[in-house]
């Protein structure tokens, strides 16, 4: 029943993630199913993406917005009107008091279709906020993965502290045994004593490290830092990346960057700005229409002996804003010019960061095996040392210190598998989640 909900939950969580375009499947790689609920957790309900939600929400309102300026307005006003005429003969045969009712419709035809391309300049940074927000969520995937594989390398290194902290407090057991027979001076014990400390300092740096690093991942996924306690996880031996990496990417898989792709829209927007701005030297045309009814005449209310009507149509120009516009031009050429050497900059620098990561994992995976040689090799001594411990031939102190040594070995393989699988995180940011 539990794996069914599981499940569940990811099928739904799946799709959710597949509406931004984040490849979620790299998660699933791992063999680890706490691993994949706690990235979906995530998306689900971190409250810095749940706030960005909100702000590409403000874009897409602005693109309404925009097209509305593309449509005819319509109002209507409610007015009091109050004249003064001429004292004695007159002709005016209006209300002194009176209520008008103005109704007004006006409108812009597009000729030029600047109105247009304001939308689609809007519409196209909309478009990049979206690259934007997948930025934001593949960058919270980094940040849980790598919190989950530190939780994990930090549970690996207190296990394997712990055994020496134990083998160590033993080995002075029998060094102050050794010390009373008068075998060993002080100054020997004296050492022996501040091995056993630096290994419990060292412990508790560990422990204090995982608690630190549970806190900041309680809080990516959006559960109470009170309750780290329920964080379940599998053991680092566990988790493995269960695909092959490749060697080389093509360049093409770049563009799928989210940088890369926000920069491009919004240079698709300034060079419409241009645009826009161009077509503000033109003259704009304009319609206004009117109806409007009014107690101040003889008619009643609502009838046409109480209205009167006016159509206006006619080219605007401007005569003192030529500076004003030139300006405005120059500054968005300056601003296209801007973002396009900004985009030739983020493409070498997607270039360099992925470059970066093909040579951290090649490296790391060469430092990684070498490290499993060296293990290898140390049980290896361990073994014959504890053979011989057998057999009376060798001291239960050169058992206690070789089995240490091998547990710092362990140790050191340890931090080089969290390496090596820090550098896949790493890859997946670089190639925008392509991988």
């Amino acid at each position: 029943m539990r794996i069914l909900i599981l499940i569940l939950f990811l099928l739904n969580f799946c799709a959710k993630a597949n509406v931004y375009n984040i490849n979620t499947d790299f998660f699933t790689r791992f063999n680890d199913e706490c691993f994949e609920k706690y990235i979906f957790q995530a998306l689900s309900n971190n409250h810095d993406l749940k706030s960005i939600n909100e702000k590409v929400k403000q874009y897409r309102y602005e693109i309404s917005n925009s097209l509305s300026s593309e449509l005819p307005k319509l109002s209507v006003g409610s007015n009091y009107l109050g004249a003064k005429f001429p004292t004695g003969d007159t002709n005016f045969l209006i209300k002194r008091n009176s209520y008008v009712l103005p109704i007004i419709a006006s409108y812009e035809p597009d000729f030029l279709l600047k109105n247009r391309d304001k939308t689609r300049s809007t519409k196209k940074i909309y478009e990049a906020e979206l690259s934007k927000q997948k930025a934001s969520y593949i960058s919270l995937l980094g940040d849980v993965a790598n919190g989950y594989i530190n939780i994990l390398l930090f549970d690996f290194l207190i296990k394997k502290q712990e055994e020496i902290v134990k083998n160590v407090s033993k080995n002075l057991v029998f060094n102050k045994q050794k010390f009373n027979y008068g075998v060993i001076d002080l100054i020997n014990l004296s050492k022996e004593k501040e091995a056993v400390e630096i290994q419990k300092v060292l412990l508790n740096t560990f422990i204090k490290q995982r608690n630190q690093l549970l806190y900041n991942f309680a809080t990516l996924i959006s559960i109470s830092p009170n309750c780290i306690e329920d964080i379940k996880r599998k053991t680092l031996e566990e988790f493995e990346y269960q695909k092959e990496i490749p060697k080389e990417i093509p360049y093409e898989t770049l563009s799928n960057r989210p940088d890369l792709i926000e920069l491009e829209k919004r240079l698709k927007s300034a060079k419409i700005d241009i645009t826009v701005a161009k077509k503000d030297f033109f003259p704009s045309f304009n319609i206004t229409a009117a109806l409007v009814f009014d107690t101040a005449g003889g008619g009643n209310f609502f009838s046409w002996n109480s209205s009167f009507a006016y159509l206006i149509a006619g080219l605007t120009q401007d005569i003192f804003k030529g500076g004003a516009k030139i300006a405005n031009l120059k500054i968005k050429k300056a601003r296209f010019m801007e973002l396009l050497e900004k985009y030739k900059q983020t493409d070498l620098n997607a270039i360099k960061e992925v470059n970066n990561s093909l040579n951290l994992i090649l490296e790391d995976t060469k430092s990684n095996e070498s490290l499993k040689k060296q293990v290898a090799f140390e049980k290896e001594r361990f073994f014959a040392t504890k053979k011989k411990y057998l057999a009376g031939s060798a001291s239960v102190i050169d058992y206690l210190e070789d089995k240490n040594s091998l547990l710092q070995q362990e140790q050191l393989l340890g931090n080089s598998k969290a390496t090596r699988l820090m550098d896949y995180i790493t890859l997946y940011k670089a190639l925008g989640g392509e991988l």
